[in-house]
């Protein structure tokens, strides 16, 4: 997008400010990934190690920054994220983790991760990995397209604006976030 998308306003208020609303509700402490600087409430986890290594790695420092915890995980340019999915995936969570399917994609942006994943995430990283990657070689639960219907979603919670043009086809899809 050629700009910090965490900051990107629609609507009147940033991405990252509509992900860290609907992820609140759901969960003891919200943390912010990958930021030097988080709003407030939250807590930030600024990158350690190489910038620019990806979702993957936010998930491995929040992660081992809070041991044992279930990760509730959003990427912060998917401003439609719906609270009431966030809960679903968080109670759905045991085991394994539970990564919504839509149209054969896994949608790792927004999904739930077990403290037992962490082990395997570290070593995915440590590997020049991804969580796309991570999920190839490790079992996780999908939740298919008629069980995330079921809870009222629509695919908005995993709409993903990668560029302006697709604020655009958000809001003309699914309104105002």
């Amino acid at each position: 997008m050629g700009e910090d998308k965490a900051l990107v306003p629609i609507g009147g208020r940033t991405m990252l400010d509509r992900v860290v609303a609907a992820v609140a509700p759901v969960v003891d402490e919200v943390c912010v990934a990958g930021r030097d600087s988080a709003p407030p409430d939250t807590t930030a986890l600024p990158d350690t190690g190489p910038p620019h290594r990806g979702p993957l790695a936010g998930l491995v420092a929040a992660a081992t920054s809070r041991p044992g915890a279930t990760m509730l995980v959003v990427a912060v340019d998917q401003p439609w994220v719906r609270t009431e999915t966030l809960r679903h995936l968080a109670a759905s969570t045991g085991e394994l983790p539970v990564v919504p399917v839509d149209d054969g994609i896994r949608q790792t942006g927004c999904a739930s991760y077990p403290a037992n994943a962490l082990l395997a995430a570290e070593e995915e990283l440590d590997g020049g990995g991804s969580i796309q990657s991570l999920l190839d070689r490790t079992a996780f639960r999908p939740v298919v397209e008629g069980e995330w219907r079921s809870w009222g979603e629509d695919g908005r919670s995993w709409f993903s604006v990668d560029a302006v043009s697709d604020i655009d086809r958000g809001l003309e899809r699914f309104g105002s976030p």
